[in-house]
């Protein structure tokens, strides 16, 4: 298993590496935009791992309800792989509003505006910032069962910011994948957003599977020291 999770991780060095060698040598640059736009190799790839880490978070909350009663070893897995989703996405998220001030100063002239899909985001930031807050300040099968509650209605959130410049006319640029007429990339800069996609994926994956076990040692923690205390009430009691 740590031949494997160091494998990755080499994988994963790789990956980043070869995508910001496409990104800063290999792209061409935009012609509008200039050089600025190569922050989009790493703005895309943030929100696309916010969506995916978000759902991993929704999926395993759902099956955390669902399973919490009939199968808890399942659902403990279950919860402690929606807290590492939960994690990873907010660190995507975060990344995600940074290189969009840091892209919108020189293209707009302004670091942020209340615009629909900014503030959907921010938001949706909030929300996940919440359900890691319930996550740090309490404890317990009822916790758990909040925390899952929370992740579902928080998810409620993600097609709305996905949908926001299709819903409304917003100053965000429109969609580059999926966008309709005159959306998509041009074809020689396509390979810089894939590779880069890949690498903070699999980067995503490999601090999941991290945060993942640390959480699921600090449940068999809890586990057997309530078990202990448990013990020794029996063997106090007259």
């Amino acid at each position: 298993m740590r031949i494997f999770r160091w494998g990755w991780l080499a994988l994963c060095l790789g990956l980043l590496g070869y995508g910001f060698y496409q990104a800063m040598y290999v792209a061409p640059t935009e012609a509008t935009m200039g050089d600025i736009q190569r922050i989009f190799y790493y703005h895309v790839p943030s929100w696309c791992g916010m969506a995916v880490f978000f759902a991993v978070n929704l999926g395993a909350s759902i099956t955390y309800l669902a399973t919490r009663r009939s199968h808890p070893l399942l659902a403990l897995n279950s919860d402690a792989l929606a807290l590492a989703g939960a994690e990873v996405g907010v660190v995507f998220c975060t990344v995600g509003l940074i290189t969009g001030s840091l892209w919108a100063r020189p293209v707009w002239g302004i670091w942020w505006t209340w615009d629909e899909r900014l503030t959907s985001t921010l938001i949706l930031w909030l929300i996940y910032i919440s359900y890691l807050l319930l996550r740090g300040f309490a404890a317990g099968p009822q916790m758990r069962t909040l925390a899952a509650v929370l992740a579902i209605f928080g998810y409620a959130d993600v097609p709305i910011v996905y949908f926001s410049t299709r819903w409304w006319r917003t100053q965000h640029p429109a969609p580059v994948f999926f966008g309709g007429p005159n959306s998509g990339l041009d074809p020689s800069m396509l390979p810089a957003m894939l590779w880069n996609i890949a690498a903070w994926l699999a980067w995503g994956v490999w601090v999941a599977s991290l945060r993942y076990g640390i959480e699921r040692r600090k449940q068999r923690a809890e586990q057997n020291a309530a078990l202990r205390a448990l013990e020794s009430t029996l063997e106090v009691a007259p």
